[in-house]
């Protein structure tokens, strides 16, 4: 099953007391198979220590999406944060996909999407009421990312998630707003929900 071609997936983060590196695996919802792998490779010492203060939110991160076959398909890399996250997103051939850049006031979490010259796409937005965040454009709804309860063992001794994600079935595999919806899942849980 290609990850591209799924419009619903499973974005599990690995169980994990103390972790510094922020690694998922992404489900193909319907057949129940691992699809894509994406990893922290490369984290400083610094940025390792940092993440067990109260300065994780503020670290850089660069995670890498692999297929099955390790082939890497989107790269998501945001230097140090100080007040709002700027995130860019490349394709596997390292090109600039896209990014996306946080909106200042924003009660639920937002972003706005924006393509490889920096127009805005789509925006990402969230509810303040609950954990349910969608991608839509022009008043039309592109995706949606939902929270999955872990259960009550693993919710309150872990810091591990995980999220559903449905993407409209009219967006094409090979479209760039595909990547970019993906790789702001793993944003949602690295900027605004760790």
């Amino acid at each position: 099953m290609a990850w591209d071609t799924a419009d619903q997936l499973i974005v599990k983060e690995h169980l994990g007391l103390f972790k510094a590196a922020s690694n998922y695996d992404i489900y193909d919802l319907d057949s129940g198979e691992m699809v894509l792998e994406c990893r922290e490779p490369h984290l400083s010492w610094l940025t390792q220590a940092l993440r067990f203060t109260d300065y994780r939110r503020m670290t850089p991160f660069d995670i890498h999406v692999t297929d099955m076959q390790g082939n890497l398909v989107v790269r998501v890399v945001r230097g140090i944060s100080l007040f709002l996250s700027k995130v860019k997103v490349y394709d596997g051939e390292g090109a600039l996909l896209g990014g996306f850049e946080q909106k200042l006031f924003s009660i639920g979490g937002a972003f706005n999407v924006h393509d490889e010259h920096g127009r805005t796409v789509c925006q990402l937005a969230g509810k303040w009421t609950g954990w349910e965040f969608k991608f839509t454009a022009n008043g039309v709804e592109l995706a949606r990312v939902s929270k999955k309860w872990a259960g009550i063992h693993k919710e309150m001794f872990t810091t591990a998630d995980s999220y559903a994600l449905d993407v409209a079935n009219n967006i094409p595999p090979e479209s760039a707003i595909r990547k970019l919806i993906l790789a702001a899942v793993l944003c949602i849980d690295m900027v605004l929900k760790e």
